[in-house]
C-alpha cells in the first residue's frame, strides 16, 4: 500500500501537467474575437499610443511605459497577479553606474491550483527601446508586439473566467486540466553598443537564471518556475505590413502549423483584414529545419534552459529595422488587427476556451478598489518597481 500511495504521488502531477487538451476555436468562436479597434491608434490609442515613445533601459520613458502596463492592467484585467523580476547591471556606455532592468509577468491561472502544479503558455515581447540612434521608437520593435499582447489578454479574459467558475463547480476539476496563461514584458534586450553575449538581452538573461533558481514545492508537476513554462510564444518586429513568419524550430512545429491553421481559417470567413497575396505563416508544410539557423533575441536565455519556443519574427528583418524610421508611420492598421486576432485564437485553442468565448465587456472597477490596487506598487528614485503590500 505504502508503495502504492508513493507510485500515485509520483504520477499525480504528471496527469496533471499532460491532460490539457488543444482544443480548436469554432467558426462561431473565432468570428467573435474582437477587433483591436481604437485602442492601436498611434496618436490616441489607449493601449498602443503610450507605448510609441523612446523607452531605454533605465530611463524616464521607461519608467513611463511600465507604469502604463501597471495601470493598464490593475485596471482593465484585475484578476491577473503581477509581479517583477528586477535586476541591475552595467552596460557599454554607462561606466560603472548600474542600469536598473525590469521584467513585468503578468499571470491568470486557474483558482484552486497551486505554484508548480500549473504549466503556462507565456506570450513575450521586449518592450525597451534602442539606446542609439537617440529617440529612437522602436514601433514594431517592439511597441506593437506589446500591444497585441495586451489586446491578446483581454480579449481572452472574460471566457476564462466563465470556464473557471465552471469547473470550480465540477468535482473533477483537476482532472480536466490546470493550464494557465502569462505575459513576460521584458526589458533590456536592445543593446547599447554592440550586440554580444554581454551586451544585449539584460532582462532574459537575468529573468531565466533567477525562474531556473527558484525551486517549486517537492512533488510538483514543475521542478522550478522556468519549466513551469511551457511553451513561450514571443514576438518581435511585427506591425508592418507585408510581414511573413517562418518556423524556426522543429520541436514547435506542430504549435505554429496551428497558428497557420488559424490564420487559414480566418482569412477564408474573412476576419482578417490586411491585403495579402500569400499567407503570412507560409511553413505549415515544412519539413527540414536548419539547426544552426538561430536569431538573436530574448529566447535564446530560456531556450538554452530547455523551454520550447515559438519565434513569431519575421527571417527578413523589416527595411526600417534600427533606423528612425521604425516609427508609428511604419506601423499598418490592418496588420496590427490579423496577428492580434490570430495570437488570440491561438491563446484561446490553447486555453481551451471553446464554448466560453462571447462579446468581450468593459470591467468596471469602483473607485475604492483603484485606490487599493494603485497602492499595492511603488517605484523608487532607482527605477526599480518594488511590492508594497500584497498582490491583488
Amino acid at each position: 500500500m505504502a508503495m502504492l500511495l508513493l507510485l500515485h504521488a509520483l504520477l499525480w502531477p504528471f496527469v496533471i501537467q499532460t491532460v490539457d487538451a488543444y482544443t480548436p476555436l469554432s467558426n462561431d468562436t473565432l468570428q467573435r474575437i474582437p477587433s483591436v479597434g481604437s485602442d492601436f491608434d498611434v496618436h490616441t490609442g489607449s493601449i498602443l499610443a503610450p507605448i510609441l515613445i523612446p523607452r531605454v533601459s533605465g530611463t524616464d520613458g521607461s519608467t513611463k511605459v511600465q507604469r502604463h502596463f501597471v495601470d493598464w492592467f490593475t485596471t482593465q484585467l484585475p484578476h491577473w497577479q503581477l509581479t517583477f523580476q528586477n535586476s541591475t547591471s552595467t552596460t557599454p556606455v554607462t561606466g560603472t553606474r548600474q542600469v536598473p532592468f525590469v521584467n513585468l509577468i503578468l499571470t491568470r491561472d486557474p483558482p484552486w491550483t497551486t505554484p508548480g502544479d500549473v504549466g503556462h503558455l507565456t506570450l513575450a515581447a521586449h518592450f525597451d527601446s534602442k539606446y542609439d540612434p537617440p529617440g529612437f521608437i522602436g514601433a514594431t520593435d517592439s511597441a506593437a508586439p506589446c500591444a497585441m499582447i495586451m489586446h491578446v489578454a483581454r480579449s481572452l479574459d472574460a471566457a476564462l473566467t466563465r470556464k473557471w467558475a465552471a469547473m470550480e463547480s465540477d468535482q473533477n476539476k483537476h482532472i480536466t486540466g490546470s493550464s494557465g496563461i502569462q505575459i513576460i514584458f521584458f526589458d533590456g534586450e536592445e543593446a547599447f553598443q554592440t550586440w554580444s553575449d554581454t551586451d544585449s538581452l539584460y532582462g532574459s538573461r537575468s529573468l531565466a537564471e533567477a525562474w531556473e533558481a527558484t525551486p517549486h514545492a517537492a512533488m510538483s508537476a514543475y521542478h522550478n518556475k522556468l519549466s513551469s513554462i511551457d511553451l513561450l510564444v514571443l514576438l518581435d518586429l511585427l506591425g508592418a505590413a507585408n510581414t511573413v513568419i517562418p518556423s524556426y524550430f522543429e520541436t514547435t512545429h506542430w504549435a505554429y502549423k496551428n497558428l497557420a491553421s488559424i490564420e487559414t481559417r480566418m482569412r477564408s470567413l474573412g476576419l482578417l483584414k490586411a491585403k495579402v497575396t500569400s499567407p503570412i505563416l507560409p511553413d505549415s508544410e515544412k519539413s527540414k529545419f536548419n539547426s544552426g539557423l538561430t536569431i538573436q533575441d530574448d529566447h535564446i536565455p530560456l531556450m538554452k534552459r530547455g523551454v520550447e519556443i515559438l519565434h513569431l519574427i519575421p527571417a527578413r528583418f523589416p527595411k526600417v529595422w534600427h533606423t528612425m524610421a521604425d516609427n508609428a508611420d511604419v506601423l499598418d492598421p490592418s496588420t496590427m488587427d490579423d496577428w492580434a486576432k490570430i495570437i488570440t485564437a491561438f491563446a484561446g485553442e490553447w486555453m481551451d476556451v471553446e464554448g466560453y468565448f462571447s462579446e468581450p465587456a468593459q470591467p468596471r472597477i469602483q473607485k475604492s478598489e483603484l485606490v487599493a490596487i494603485y497602492h499595492l506598487w511603488t517605484i523608487p528614485d532607482d527605477g526599480v518597481w518594488l511590492e508594497s503590500s500584497k498582490s491583488y
